[in-house]
């Protein structure tokens, strides 16, 4: 029950109904009691709270990489929280409780210029990543000049490589020097371009889940 400690027009302290009354610093003040929930570890949110883990593993460590991939999103939201959304609604895959990122469904950019072309990724050749792709300046939105936006997932260290101004498409492919340390690690690549004025950005391919080779001894 509550009091009103200073004629009806006062202030009250205790509680009526879900709200609490109560002075603070000889400031009267009224909140809602938040309600309480019977169980609020229920099997579906257990189950988002896992995906979210999930999305969020796999993006943390990109996310210079989202901000120029995921530019074109960012109106209403952060480029970060633009990417989290697209994974959690488009690249979860796997059933309760083992959710993980369906690597070839995720875009780590997306926009409207023309991607990438029979692109690929070769790890065959110790401490290199070799990136290609055909040159299709011309169609579409494509241009020669467009930038490549590379990107190598190690997915047991939870880190990334990457470039978000590599070679021009015209180049037709570039390489990406890896760490001594990345030797018979799984890589997860992907390829995209931005226009050379970096207004636009090309949804990201997927080139594959690769083993990097290791180190010839002498």
């Amino acid at each position: 029950m509550g009091v009103i400690n200073q004629g009806i027009l006062g202030g009250f302290s205790g509680k009526v109904g879900n709200v609490v009354g109560g002075n603070w610093k000889g400031i009267d003040y009224m909140r809602i009691k938040p309600a309480s929930v019977a169980n609020p570890r229920t099997e579906g949110q257990v189950n988002q709270r896992t995906k979210f883990t999930a999305a969020l593993q796999f993006l943390q460590p990109m996310k210079d990489f989202i901000k120029v991939g995921y530019k074109g999103f960012a109106s209403k939201k952060t480029e970060f929280n633009s990417a989290m959304s697209y994974i959690l609604k488009n690249a979860i895959a796997g059933i309760a409780p083992d959710f993980t990122v369906d690597y070839a469904a995720a875009l780590v950019s997306r926009g409207a210029l023309t991607g990438a072309l029979n692109a690929g990724l070769d790890v065959s050749v110790a401490g290199t990543a070799s990136f290609s792709w055909d040159d299709n300046s011309g169609s579409g939105s494509a241009l020669a000049t467009d930038r490549s936006m590379l990107l190598l997932y190690n997915e047991s260290k939870g880190e990334v490589i990457f470039s978000t101004a590599g070679a021009q498409r015209s180049a037709g492919g570039q390489d990406l020097v890896l760490p001594d340390d990345y030797a018979g690690d799984t890589v997860i690549g992907y390829v995209a371009f931005i226009s050379a004025d970096g207004a636009q950005v090309s949804n990201s391919a997927y080139l594959g889940s690769h083993e990097v080779a290791g180190l010839v001894e002498n």
